[in-house]
């Protein structure tokens, strides 16, 4: 005799005639492809942080190249020191640092002002990358805030770096592919007076 409420395997199969399995089928790629665009986002997102946290580290370095016992250094010191950070967190990070992309090539680094300017829109006055590197574009002396904005007027340096994320976003069945991602890292710190 059947318990009420059991059903057997053979009844459970007849009642539901496979739909089921076709439902599961249909749903399984759907949640796959959830899933490993929930992946990939948290790659690119581990990415931009470690080109982030990289670019403050660098502007940490160039803003206080020295010791306060070396004596007067050299003008690209500051600059080597911020690439130098730059590299690090990539390679603490396991990424490679030749996928830094050089500046010039397939962007263009902010446009700043320089220190002591009155006014936000300095186009052709803008302060350009310092030569020296060209993977991290480092800009000294460019005005961080505007008293005309409520700010300080404080002056300090910047530091960007472009990452190309190797990821193709392709969605089957489409001809989407958004390529290679660039994810940018721009850290500006404050120039410290000793």
């Amino acid at each position: 005799m059947k318990k009420p409420g059991w059903t057997t395997w053979r009844g459970l199969t007849r009642s539901t005639r496979g739909s089921e399995i076709a439902e599961t089928a249909m749903i399984l790629p759907l949640f796959f492809i959830v899933f490993m665009a929930i992946f990939w986002f948290g790659q690119a997102f581990r990415i931009y942080g470690t080109i982030t946290h990289g670019a403050r580290l660098g502007a940490e370095a160039a803003v206080a190249p020295l010791c306060t016992t070396c004596g007067t250094p050299p003008p690209t010191l500051a600059a080597t020191n911020a690439k130098t950070a730059v590299y690090n967190a990539l390679a603490a990070a396991h990424l490679d640092k030749n996928g830094l992309v050089p500046y010039g090539a397939k962007w263009t680094p902010p446009v700043l002002c320089p220190c002591g300017s009155a006014s936000t829109s300095c186009v052709s006055s803008s302060i350009s990358c310092d030569g020296s590197v060209g993977d991290v574009c480092i800009q000294k002396n460019v005005q961080l805030s505007y008293p005309s904005q409520g700010g300080m007027g404080t002056c300090g340096i910047s530091v960007s770096a472009r990452y190309q994320y190797p990821y193709h976003f392709l969605i089957p069945f489409t001809t989407l592919d958004l390529g290679n991602m660039l994810l940018p890292g721009q850290a500006q710190m404050r120039a410290e007076t000793q």
